[in-house]
């Protein structure tokens, strides 16, 4: 009998597992890729949202980033973007725009329209040619396992 009650409140109890350790909504520190830069940084605001009326809920992406250098310093590069991405099935692209700020802007961006489960999501700030659509190198990366 013991051992039914213990069954029980472990199977039950509070004990985080991987199926609900990335409920929604939660946050995740972007963290910079190349150690140099070392106070540049970013959060994604993962959350559920309904941006159509009448529709069904769809999973939203933000980003802001922070500190970041001038795209331009990395080469043919001109904005930064968002990509959400899940590794071999699918991934997600979004323009960050810059805000005017008096040390360099802050750059933001979101995407309202992710219908598949979000596991195993990598969330990066990557440059961008915006006339080519080339993405290039990760500038912050984190995943979704992070999430908080």
């Amino acid at each position: 009998m013991r051992v039914l009650i213990m069954i029980f409140l472990i199977l039950f109890s509070g004990i985080p597992t991987i199926a609900n350790a990335n409920k929604l909504p939660c946050s995740i520190i972007l963290e910079p890729v190349d150690q140099g830069l070392k106070y540049a940084k970013g959060t994604a605001l993962v959350y559920k949202v309904r941006p159509i009326p009448q529709s069904f809920e769809r999973t939203n992406v933000s980003i802001l980033a922070v500190h970041l250098p001038e795209p331009s310093s990395y080469g043919n590069y001109d904005r930064y973007e968002g990509l959400a991405f899940i590794p071999g099935e699918i991934s997600w692209r979004f323009p960050l725009y810059p805000t005017p700020e008096n040390l360099g802007p802050s750059w933001a961006g979101r995407f309202d329209f992710i219908t598949a489960e979000m596991k195993n999501v990598i969330i990066q700030v990557r440059l961008s040619h915006s006339k080519e659509e080339k993405l290039g190198p990760s500038v912050l990366s984190n995943t979704i396992n992070s999430c908080k």
